[in-house]
């Protein structure tokens, strides 16, 4: 009984940026005074700061784990659902029980229509903390829990080029180049002189062996987006990220159909469900689970439901201070369709301050932290900027 669990707590923590994600505001974006920002090129919202949300679990016998998901947007919104909701019915719980708690949390709300959103969002930090307290409790790093270690490093791309112009986006990747990353992705709502103009830039730069994706941002219509990658097409599109809304599946496979180049999908998925529908029309060739929408869990279950069908796996990565990116580090290591990761160089290199741990990206490939668990924890910095929820 004392490895039960006998406390979960949930917190939150705010990181101020120096610049805002995606780079500075553009004309007609302005910053409100809860500090968020729309981008006028997606009209999705993005806080000036980094935000995210931290859940700690212990047992009885006083040992912990760490999880965390989004917490970007409206955080009080997933810490009141684990407060309220989640965290007492994991109280008592044996931790090593991970995957049927998440079947028996995922259930309380299914019939209600919660299949997404901060609902899965607080359910994904409660898996990780799980999850780490299994590593912890077995004295073995998560991925010999999963399956084993299939990669010592994954390659990693250089995502977002968070500068003004054109010419100074192309010299920043450059600049990352030369520190030996060769994979790269832009972002459209902020290739301000179009995403063929901004491509055909960042070619001439990086040269012919770069790897050079779009992240289309869901802005597009089925036929607009077949338009866009076709005229990026010529300049060696590695890949087009969320082309079209999330809830046009069959927009999404009508593109994937009309170009040569691989279509990338599933940022904002919260379970395999959400693949299975995409996987039917064959939507996409890319597979992009988020450790921070899924959780361990589920994560596993789109990656392998993808490696079924013979799907490229490339995680996508929006990190807080670190521990759900530990998590996708991890869970990435143990499969085998996962060819690349995500690198969100303007979180993971000004947040890394915030955990323990070995875990590190360099030279162009991410290293698995080592040590029981996560293998990370949030540093003692981190714990000072824990936040309760009120």
């Amino acid at each position: 009984m004392s490895d039960r669990v006998a406390k979960a707590e949930v917190f939150s923590i705010t990181i101020p940026r120096e610049t805002i994600y995606l780079g500075e505001a553009r004309p007609g974006e302005t910053i409100n005074e809860k500090g968020y920002i729309v981008r006028k090129g997606n009209r999705t919202v993005y806080p000036t700061s980094d935000r995210t949300v931290v859940i700690r679990i212990e047992t009885a016998s006083g040992a912990v784990g760490w999880g965390e998901t989004y917490g970007i947007v409206a955080p009080g919104a997933v810490m009141a659902i684990v407060d309220d909701l989640l965290g007492p019915y994991v109280v008592g719980r044996d931790p090593r029980d991970v995957v049927v708690i998440h079947e028996d949390l995922y259930d309380l709300m299914r019939v209600r229509g919660y299949t997404g959103g901060f609902y899965l969002d607080a359910l994904a930090a409660i898996d990780v903390a799980l999850w780490d307290l299994c590593g912890k409790l077995a004295n073995l790093p998560l991925v010999k829990l999963l399956g084993g270690q299939r990669h010592e490093t994954l390659p990693a791309y250089i995502s977002g080029l968070p500068k003004r112009t054109r010419a100074e986006r192309a010299a920043f990747a450059m600049e990352w180049q030369a520190k030996g990353f060769s994979r790269f992705k832009f972002a459209a709502p902020v290739a301000d002189d179009g995403l063929a103009a901004e491509m055909e830039t960042l070619r001439e730069e990086l040269g012919p062996a770069a790897r050079i994706a779009c992240d289309m941002h869901w802005a597009h219509t089925a036929e607009q987006a077949i338009g866009e990658i076709r005229a990026m097409e010529p300049h060696g599109l590695w890949f087009a990220e969320a082309p079209v809304k999330p809830e046009d599946v069959a927009g999404l496979a009508h593109v994937a159909a009309h170009v040569s180049t691989t279509v990338a999908a599933g940022e904002e998925w919260r379970t395999v469900f959400d693949l299975v529908p995409r996987v039917a029309q064959r939507a996409c060739g890319i597979i992009q689970p988020e450790m921070g929408h899924t959780g361990i869990t589920e994560f596993l279950r789109i990656a392998q439901y993808a490696q079924a069908h013979h799907l490229e796996v490339i995680p996508h990565a929006t990190i807080g201070i670190g521990l759900f990116m530990a998590a996708s580090l991890h869970a990435s290591s143990a499969l085998s369709a996962v060819t690349c990761h995500e690198y969100q160089h303007s979180i993971f290199e000004p947040n890394r301050r915030l955990v323990t741990g070995d875990m590190d990206c360099h030279d162009g490939v991410y290293t698995l932290p080592t040590g029981p668990g996560l293998g990370v924890e949030p540093s003692e910095e981190a714990l000072s900027l824990l936040q309760q929820y009120k």
